[in-house]
């Protein structure tokens, strides 16, 4: 392991600071996906700030939470999601004409209309994670969403990018192990969560069937659509358990 991995993960996955690194090669991107689980936690753990102390005015902490869950991740994930609700929405089943709309800098309004949803779902969703006091999934779900990485870079990649640098590296024990490991965590603090799995292959199989493939918007929006059905899925277990 070479201490640059995680510094580059968090500085690819966040605005936090993080020491500069002089010498980079592009490879070395690829090989910090094996940290994105580990940044996944430490974005959970700083939602869980807001979320814990201002527990008694949930509302507030759900704003708060997800004002900082945007700015701690620079909307880089959102930006996927609404190039790829563009695409979708414009492409007509021409699959040149939608890589060409992901490539347009230019804001559609199928993008606009994804964001404004995620958003609303994603702030209702963590005030009722907050009423109940579902501290432990708020902080595994980023985990479980930067963990689906590894599945879906498996799949081709629709164009030179992102996706088609993370295909380099591809190590199915490292992703067993940390899905392993975040599915015994979940199963302790948080079942419902365990669901992670089927969500992660759910949305491998939607892009196998519809694209054929992925692109660096895909695993964006992907861990978008992720942390919203797991944040779903802990506010429907919470309600089934009352």
């Amino acid at each position: 392991m070479r201490w640059q991995h995680p510094i580059l993960a968090i500085q690819f996955l966040t605005r936090l600071p993080t020491p500069q690194i002089k010498h980079f090669e592009p490879s070395m991107l690829a090989q910090s996906v094996g940290w994105f689980p580990a940044v996944g936690l430490l974005i959970g753990g700083f939602l869980l700030i807001p979320s814990y102390f201002l527990a008694h005015e949930s509302w507030l902490a759900a704003v708060l939470g997800v004002l900082l869950w945007t700015w701690i991740t620079g909307g880089l994930h959102l930006d996927g999601l609404a190039d790829l609700s563009d695409g979708l929405g414009a492409a007509h089943r021409d699959p040149q004409r939608f890589l060409a709309v992901l490539k347009d800098p230019h804001l559609g309004s199928f993008g606009v209309i994804s964001l404004i949803l995620q958003l609303m779902l994603k702030l209702v969703l963590l005030m009722l994670c907050v009423r109940a006091q579902a501290w432990w999934a708020i902080v595994l779900i980023p985990a479980w969403a930067r963990s689906g990485v590894y599945s879906w870079q498996t799949l081709p990649s629709l164009a030179p990018g992102m996706a088609e640098q993370f295909g380099w590296s591809k190590s199915p024990l490292l992703a067993w192990a940390w899905w392993l490991g975040l599915f015994a965590a979940s199963a302790w603090l948080s079942p419902w969560l365990c669901a992670g799995l089927i969500v992660i292959y759910a949305y491998r199989a939607w892009l196998k069937r519809k694209l054929g493939g992925v692109t660096g918007d895909c695993l964006g929006a992907g861990i978008e659509v992720s942390e919203t059905a797991l944040l779903l899925v802990t506010t429907l277990a919470t309600v089934l358990a009352q």
